[in-house]
């Protein structure tokens, strides 16, 4: 009897089998017009590393033509899942679908990393993680360096701001937290507060909220995925606009949440409402980084730029695009050599911009620049908030 193909196996719960990975992976032409535009292919040079490389693997594996090995999955590891071969692609292949499915595969077969496992298992407990990096700056003493290195503590809240004050009556919106994004970005919750109530809306946290599921879904924990989002659907049942913070869970949330309520960046909510916002002048020179989520998948960079035009005075540099920061979820965490080294160019065009501080519009992107520059790394919202007139 001939051997079961390796990826005709059964599959975990929330994973695709072979045949709808096949038919993702039949959509690619094979042009290579997505090669300029991958990150990885740019670093290394070489096709197994490219958009069009991948899926070739893939497509071998799922029609049992290749059998599974540790090379092909090396490069299957390395995508950074940036999706900016999306943008590009002219036969419309959805590579992100494909590469969850791919990993989802994968990791049946083979068993995550120990840090993955232990990093997913703290992601999926936000209260407990919350609890963990505000131990950071009392017990740094304490912790390894590379911890310290690579996970900065949350900014310190001195000076809190005034409760967000919604006219009466106001439509409310529901604000998404995160799992890391809870404890560093409680202040811009704050903010977005704010700037909400200025443009006329309220805002809400629904507790039992948690984790999107995008670094479980990157991984290959597809049933871990589908119970982070389970989660989320019932968090934000009766919640018809629900606004995310991070460009990076933005995608995974507005799939988890299908059904149930519509997730909005907020910056194109303020964008849509900007003619109720005031702001105060800001001279000074500030730089801006568009992550890859933001650029390719969510796409509210062009509503960022407005909304910062609006700032009198502010000089606003955008930083080149040089590809992927290297953050990339649990990259940085399971490569961190290569994450510094998609990180280095953009460091240096940031030292060499003049700026006073950085903005980045998602919370992975801000914490991997973060560890390499003593320059200020904020959401885009704290800055505007700041300016509020």
């Amino acid at each position: 009897m001939p051997a079961t193909p390796p990826l005709a196996r059964p599959s975990p719960p929330g994973a695709p089998g072979a045949a709808p990975l096949l038919a993702l992976a039949d959509q690619c032409v094979q042009c290579g017009l997505c090669l300029p535009h991958c990150p990885t292919y740019q670093l290394d040079r070489s096709e197994a590393e490219s958009p069009r490389g991948r899926i070739a693997y893939v497509r071998a594996l799922a029609s049992g033509q290749m059998a599974p090995g540790p090379v092909g999955d090396a490069h299957l590891d390395h995508c950074l899942g940036c999706r900016r071969c999306e943008a590009a692609c002219p036969a419309g292949v959805r590579y992100g679908e494909l590469l969850v499915g791919a990993r989802a595969l994968q990791a049946a077969r083979k068993p995550l990393a120990p840090r993955i496992r232990a990093a997913l298992a703290l992601l999926a407990r936000p209260r407990l993680l919350a609890f963990l990096i505000r131990l950071q700056r009392p017990l740094a003493w304490a912790l390894p360096r590379s911890w310290r290195a690579g996970l900065p503590p949350p900014p310190r809240r001195e000076v809190r701001m005034e409760p967000a004050q919604a006219p009466a009556g106001a439509p409310a919106v529901a604000l998404f937290m995160g799992c890391i994004a809870r404890p560093h970005e409680a202040g811009t919750r704050e903010a977005l507060s704010r700037l909400l109530a200025a443009a006329g809306l309220a805002s809400v946290v629904p507790p039992g909220q948690g984790c999107c599921g995008a670094a479980a879904a990157h991984a290959g924990d597809a049933s871990g995925a589908a119970t982070l989002a389970q989660a989320n659907r019932l968090a934000f049942a009766g919640h018809e606009r629900v606004l995310c913070l991070a460009s990076g869970c933005h995608d995974t949330l507005a799939r988890s949440l299908d059904g149930v309520g519509r997730v909005e960046d907020p910056l194109v909510l303020l964008d849509e409402t900007g003619d109720r916002l005031r702001f105060r002048p800001a001279a000074r020179r500030v730089a801006l980084h568009l992550p890859c989520t933001q650029r390719s998948v969510v796409r509210s960079d062009a509503a960022l730029r407005r909304l910062l035009a609006r700032i009198p005075g502010l000089d606003l540099v955008e930083l080149p695009d040089t590809g992927c920061c290297g953050a990339a979820g649990l990259h940085q965490l399971a490569e961190p050599a290569r994450a510094e080294a998609f990180r280095a160019p953009l460091l240096q065009a940031l030292a060499e911009s003049g700026a006073s501080e950085l903005l980045s519009a998602n919370i992975g992107c801000r914490l991997h620049l973060a560890a390499g520059t003593t320059m200020s790394v904020r959401h885009p919202i704290d800055f505007l908030a700041e300016h509020l007139a």
